[in-house]
């Protein structure tokens, strides 16, 4: 059980670390050009969704990678709508 939790959480650093670079970009230049809306507020919708799984099954890893993920997806897509 252990080494799965390690498994699930390392993993779960790399997708939502993944999104550090464009929220970092996107907040330092407000240049949201290649941002779709429509992909970021469908994906914030699923990553709400995966935070509510996680909830369900009581999985840790779940909840915190993607309530992160969440916040970085919904930063970027606030500027998106901020900067149109």
């Amino acid at each position: 059980m252990i080494t799965t939790d390690l498994i699930g959480y390392f993993s779960a650093f790399l997708t939502t670390f993944a999104f550090v670079p464009q929220a970092y970009h996107s907040w330092k230049t407000r240049d949201l050009s290649g941002v779709s809306l429509p992909m970021y507020s469908i994906f914030s919708l699923g990553v709400l969704g995966w935070i509510v799984y996680g909830a369900l099954i009581a999985s840790w890893p779940i909840i915190v990678a993607n309530s992160v993920t969440f916040v970085l997806a919904c930063a970027v897509l606030c500027l998106k709508l901020k900067h149109r």
